[in-house]
């Protein structure tokens, strides 16, 4: 029984997607937005959660990186799996935020946000560079999807955790709003180019109901984190002349960037119901619906943001409603994880 374990465990390790780390950005997303509606029995077990989470996918790629090399850089040089690795910038940062919100733990917190800078300039360059001199590319068709806007949600998930963080580091809080805000326009740019190229590839191309994956969700889930992004900055940078000097500027590019996120929403359910019922495609556990959960609860957490910031205490109607099926969302796409692992573990190697 233990050879056959291992044996599985390492099976598993070896083909671990690099995207598994948009588990940590859904259940830290997850927990802030029911802390924000006060929900803290819930908030608080999965911060703690999901620094289990954090603590085992960071063992399990660096066990990656020393058995699986191979695996590792032609991940790195994939365009369909190596913008995966930007879900390890934007889970760390969110993790971050999980720390400042829910434990004030800001040493922690800052801790975070420099590895994830870090992770940052070499996963962003790295990636983009590798799949830039690549001999050769494959067609658009199968190699653009939502999961490249996680090089958005990465700059933006930075932007975050330094407007969070700025108020309690005074000599450091300009540098960090700078650094926010230049993340906020890289974060949006990014956004604008991607998603030309993925709404080109879904209306212009064949598109089977196989290729309607999960990460398409990250539309949504992109816009939603620049919105969160900038109220962060607008929130936090009122002493500071460089952040007021363009506060119309970020704002209007905010709202921009939230009604982006509303439009998506009504689209991606209509695909999602041509995928599963009416071409009956079978709903199984894939790492790939973490990317569901994450836009869920972003959209609660930034339109719960732009109803404090606005004044439109109307607008909490939505996130009452959204952190429910956030909720559902995270306790279904679990529960197949667990039964998955068990799965995995339990089942003959081949």
């Amino acid at each position: 029984m233990m050879p056959r374990i291992s044996d599985n465990i390492l099976t598993i390790i070896a083909g671990m997607p690099p995207a598994y780390f948009a588990m940590v950005m859904a259940t830290g997303i997850v927990s802030i937005a029911s802390q924000l509606l006060g929900f803290d029995v819930i908030a608080v077990p999965l911060l703690w959660l999901n620094a289990f989470f954090y603590v085992v996918l960071w063992t399990l790629s660096i066990f990656r990186i020393g058995l699986y090399p191979q695996n590792f850089w032609s991940d790195f040089r994939s365009h369909e799996r190596g913008p995966g690795y930007f879900t390890m910038i934007a889970g760390t940062c969110i993790l971050g935020s999980q720390f400042v919100i829910l434990q004030e733990a800001f040493e922690l917190a800052i801790a975070l946000w420099l590895v994830a800078l870090a992770l940052w300039f070499i996963l962003v360059y790295g990636v983009f560079t590798a799949l830039a001199v690549r001999a050769h590319k494959p067609l658009q068709q199968g190699s653009i999807s939502g999961i490249w806007l996680v090089a958005t949600v990465g700059a933006q998930s930075l932007s975050v955790l330094a407007g969070r963080l700025a108020p309690h580091f005074l000599a450091w809080a300009e540098t960090l709003l700078l650094v926010g805000l230049c993340m906020f326009l890289i974060g949006g740019m990014l956004y604008l180019v991607i998603i030309t190229l993925i709404f080109h590839r879904l209306l212009f191309l064949a598109l089977p109901p196989q290729d309607v994956t999960p990460p398409y969700w990250i539309n949504m889930g992109a816009a939603a984190i620049t919105t969160l992004a900038g109220l962060t900055l607008v929130e936090n940078g009122a002493g500071y002349s460089f952040v007021q000097a363009v506060r119309p500027f970020v704002l209007g590019f905010t709202l921009f960037f939230w009604a982006a996120a509303s439009w998506w929403i009504p689209l991606l359910v209509l695909l999602g119901a041509w995928r599963y019922f009416v071409n009956r495609v079978k709903f199984t556990y894939s790492p790939q619906y973490w990317s569901v959960v994450f836009p869920l609860g972003m959209y609660t957490t930034c339109t719960a943001h732009l109803a404090g910031v606005t004044g439109m205490d109307w607008l909490m109607d939505i996130p009452r409603v959204f952190i429910w099926i956030a909720l559902t969302a995270w306790a279904i796409t679990f529960a197949g994880l667990i039964k998955s692992l068990f799965r995995s573990l339990s089942g003959p190697h081949q």
